[in-house]
């Protein structure tokens, strides 16, 4: 029989969790819920961490850890400190006991791990200070922080030729800094003339505030909550992967209408554990990093990674910001997930350290995992699928200002993007192949790499069964019906299509060329023949310019007067279109016209193998039988004012 469990600030953890007699702590609801029942939790802050100690047995016989409606519940991964004492100026310090911080310090543990590039001298902590909710900037020593000079950009990584900035520098005076030995930790921290003690002066204490110890957790809903502060470690592929909300490698949660802000690394996770690898490169350095990455995918099939085992989560209606590394992350554990209606910004804008796992959303292996309906703005990246994006699907989201949108790194397809509004100078980074971009508005640049060094595992379809893996070979790509916008694009990217000039048009022409070389070639010869490439009825706008072999398309001279326009919670897009563009013979692209990949032959379809057809626009509205170009169904002859979000 399921019950009903209550939490409230007036409790206590010998009551018995009735509405009259609540738990004082949700994790004393943790330890107790078991499968149909629901923990009701009411208004007020708790700090601690949530370790939930059994799961659901089913989809309809789930946990739920819900807040009281109306009423607003915080969980928070840090602690209140009242005890700081004045050094210099305007700069405090607190010195606390080992046991203050149990068997996790996070001013003694190092923000490292595989992919972790800067700084490279493990001189940055999970830890942090807030004052009255605003984190702090890191420094590496108490002189940086009597001094506290304002920061106005980051690490530059090398495929942006430019630096990053910050977005609120005049925080970055806000610094602080620690010490240890053996029994204590002394933070010191530059409040800029604020008193802490009479203040809200808060630090970085616990690892995450929702998440099990244990892998296999099953069928747990958390909703409604607001989670912060976590001290959480950086979160690479190859390493365990805990978030300040997150799985812990299990099936079928339901993360919803949550507020989700200020971890250090990662928000909310869907990852891996570490039995399957754990930051093995950055230890060892007997193998390259995605050698070991591979190895993870391999060890992961061997401990039951299966849709029926691992995955099939539903993320929404969440925001999520302020998180140092990642919005949502996960390697093989989000597979076969659904996120959508999530609101995610800030991610990544302190650039207090970088590496190569940083987005809003970054995912390995989000095999059949569909991501649409979000709104991804002002992120160093707003989406990375790496590795194996086979059957992921990218839907109607909105991106803009991002310094990039969306990157697809070596992964043979079918990925699907279709319907979105890619808002930034630099839309993508197509590090792949077998992807097709249908009905997508793209308002800056994008980059086409090969990689030839590194071979990725692919599957047999909608499962997570290995059927072989190979190089990415690049093309094998498809647009169609999209609408490109030139004169944005970051510096060294291209706006169009035209950088896949000079490769086949179609498969026959591409294998014609394939035979054409001497019988005793074998792998040698895919090295040599680019690969074919699925180009038509797309529309170039500003001086954005077409593949060379695209028959039906339409180049259009004029200002496209782009814009996009935040007021309030509503987004507006704004755009310029001419006759020509509307006049494209286009047609409702569905998985039959899509072809299949070249690769692991895979086609356009949904999880259930069922045919997708791509018949209504980014607002949902139904599209014509020879449909508008571009995410927006029946736009007109000049400028259009289209609200996209609220």
């Amino acid at each position: 029989m399921s019950r009903e469990f209550h939490v409230a600030k007036t409790g206590c953890d010998f009551a018995d969790g009735t509405r009259e007699h609540p738990f004082l702590t949700i994790s004393k609801a943790a330890e107790t819920a078991k499968a149909g029942d629901t923990v009701i939790v009411h208004e007020g802050e708790y700090r601690e961490w949530v370790k939930p100690k059994n799961g659901g047995e089913s989809n309809i016989n789930r946990i739920t850890y819900e807040a009281a409606k109306g009423e607003k519940v915080i969980i928070k991964g840090s602690e209140r400190i009242t005890s700081w004492e004045p050094v210099e100026g305007t700069v405090w310090r607190v010195t606390l006991p080992k046991s203050f911080f149990g068997d996790y310090n996070p001013y003694t543990e190092p923000l490292f791990g595989d992919w972790f590039v800067y700084p490279g001298d493990a001189s940055l902590h999970p830890g942090d200070v807030y004052l009255n909710g605003v984190s702090f900037f890191e420094a590496k020593t108490l002189d940086e922080v009597k001094k506290a000079e304002k920061r106005t950009h980051g690490y530059a990584p090398p495929w942006s030729k430019r630096v990053e900035m910050i977005r609120f520098p005049e925080q970055t005076v806000y610094q602080w800094c620690c010490e240890s030995d053996n029994e204590t930790t002394t933070i010191y921290a530059n409040f800029q003339g604020a008193d802490p003690n009479k203040e809200v002066a808060e630090i970085n204490v616990r690892k995450c505030c929702f998440y099990p110890e244990k892998p296999g957790v099953n069928y747990i809903t958390v909703r409604g909550f607001e989670m912060a502060q976590a001290a959480t470690p950086w979160t690479p592929p190859t390493a365990d992967q805990p978030g300040l909300l997150g799985v812990h490698w299990s099936k079928g949660w339901i993360i919803e209408d949550n507020i989700i802000h200020d971890s250090k690394c990662s928000g909310i996770s869907l990852g891996k554990e570490a039995s399957t690898g754990h930051n093995e490169f950055t230890e060892g350095r007997r193998k390259p990093g995605y050698q070991y990455q591979m190895e993870a995918v391999f060890r992961a099939l061997q401990i039951g990674w299966s849709k029926e085992k691992i995955g099939s989560h539903i993320v929404r209606n969440n925001v999520i910001y302020d998180c140092g590394q990642n919005g949502i992350v996960g390697h093989m554990g989000g597979a076969f997930s659904e996120i959508y209606g999530n609101h995610i910004y800030n991610i990544a804008i302190k650039h207090e350290f970088f590496g190569y796992e940083i987005a809003g959303i970054k995912m390995h292996a989000a095999v059949d995992t569909y991501i649409h309906n979000n709104r991804i703005d002002h992120c160093t990246l707003g989406t990375w699928l790496d590795w194996q994006a086979q059957g992921t699907r990218v839907s109607k989201n909105l991106y803009y200002d991002n310094d990039r949108d969306l990157m697809i790194e070596v992964t043979h397809g079918p990925c699907l993007v279709d319907n979105n509004i890619f808002g930034s100078n630099y839309n993508f980074d197509n590090v792949a192949q077998g992807t097709a971009f249908v009905g997508n508005l793209c308002a800056g640049g994008m980059r086409q790499v090969d990689v030839l060094d590194r071979a990725t595992p692919y599957h047999f379809p909608h499962t997570t069964q290995v059927f072989g893996y190979a190089f990415v070979y690049g093309g094998d790509d498809r647009f169609y019906n999209n609408v490109f916008i030139g004169g944005r694009a970051t510096e060294g990217l291209a706006s169009g299509t035209a950088m896949y000039n000079g490769r086949p048009a179609s498969y026959k022409e591409y294998i014609g060329k394939v035979r054409e070389f001497d019988s005793s070639h074998d792998h040698d010869l895919f090295f040599e023949v680019p690969q074919a490439v699925y180009i038509n009825a797309n529309a170039y706008l500003s001086g954005a310019e077409p593949f060379d072999r695209e028959k039906d398309k339409a180049v259009c001279a004029g200002d496209a007067a782009y814009k996009i326009v935040e007021e309030g919670n509503d987004v507006y897009l704004e755009l310029k279109l001419d006759e020509a563009a509307l006049a494209l013979p286009t047609e409702i692209m569905r998985t039959e016209s899509l072809g299949s990949t070249r690769i692991d032959e895979g086609i356009y379809d949904d999880p259930d193998g069922n045919s997708i057809v791509l018949d209504t626009d980014y607002n949902g509205a139904k599209r014509a039988e020879r449909p508008t170009v571009g995410p927006i169904e029946g736009l007109k002859a000049g400028l259009n004012r289209v609200k996209v979000w609220g």
